[in-house]
């Protein structure tokens, strides 16, 4: 979509633009984008009519090199709806800086879709979550310390694509514009809780932290989320919404809580851990998601 190739900067365009071809050529495109966490990828497997690619074939593309991300874009239809599903995403940790590390995500969107589901493994701040839970994310706070978006956009102050006239007047006022007011779309996430009713599956709303890694969180770090009004910490996501909003795409997001975070007397916790829970609730997830992506 050339507007939305228009949002970024020149030196980052060519290289989404030469991505997007390719896989616009092969016959990509969707109406909803799915980005999928550790140990949450076989909704792949419930795409029919579904084609699949490598990430190391896709032009600009880095391979993940994270366990339980297998690395490919996947086309279809689910649930009735055209989808194009991430089947693992990069992370900071994994030493990457942001024009690669996005450019997935960038491509996504270009690709046609107008609504991002973004899930996550993620440990659980709240002390009434547990292992297995799943969360809506209502809002986040990004603590990568870095801009993901520094350079990588043609007009860093002006408005989030599709922004309402209101909105960008406000913005014009206090005379600089930009922002992300309601990054995570209120009404996608109620009716996402409206499907986990239906279906049975218990959901949480809360807010999620987004930290480098790969390193689990020191209990004093976990102690300084809590305060913060934090329900979830990962490793991934908030640098993927906002680029997402930027770029006119509605994001909604889930959180796949595996394991519980403590103050004191923390577990050993290690990346299997995580993939061993999301392996758990995955077909959970699955049947969620299958019921929410007709009400999208």
């Amino acid at each position: 979509m050339t507007e939305r190739l228009n949002i970024l900067s020149d030196c980052w365009r060519d290289r989404v633009a030469e991505a997007v071809d390719w896989l616009t050529a092969k016959g990509f495109a969707g109406r909803v984008g799915l980005i999928l966490g550790s140990g949450l990828g076989n909704f792949a497997d419930a795409v029919d009519d579904s084609q699949a690619v490598e990430y190391g074939d896709i032009p600009g593309y880095t391979t993940t090199s994270v366990a339980e991300h297998t690395g490919r874009l996947v086309c279809g239809t689910a649930a009735g709806v055209p989808v194009v599903v991430m089947q693992g995403r990069l992370h900071p940790y994994e030493g990457l800086p942001f024009d690669e590390l996005l450019l997935p995500t960038a491509v996504l969107a270009c690709l046609g879709i107008e609504t991002a589901i973004v899930t996550n493994a993620a440990g659980g701040l709240n002390r009434y979550y547990v292992p297995g839970d799943l969360m809506v994310i209502r809002d986040q706070i990004d603590l990568h310390l870095h801009d993901p978006l520094r350079g990588l956009l043609a007009q860093p102050f002006a408005p989030a694509a599709g922004a309402d006239a209101k909105t960008a007047a406000l913005l014009a006022e206090v005379g600089r514009s930009g922002g992300v007011p309601d990054l995570f779309d209120p009404s996608l996430a109620r009716k996402l809780v409206a499907a986990a009713a239906e279906t049975g599956v218990p959901m949480h709303s809360g807010t999620y932290a987004s930290m480098y890694g790969p390193a689990y969180e020191a209990k004093a770090e976990i102690g300084m989320l809590r305060r913060m009004g934090c329900d979830a910490v990962g490793m991934s996501t908030a640098p993927e919404t906002v680029l997402l909003k930027r770029m006119g795409v509605s994001p909604v997001g889930l959180s796949c809580i595996t394991n519980p975070a403590r103050e004191t007397g923390q577990p050993e916790l290690s990346h299997q851990d995580v993939v061993t829970v999301g392996k758990m609730v995955r077909d959970r997830m699955a049947r969620l998601l299958l019921a929410f992506l007709p009400k999208v």
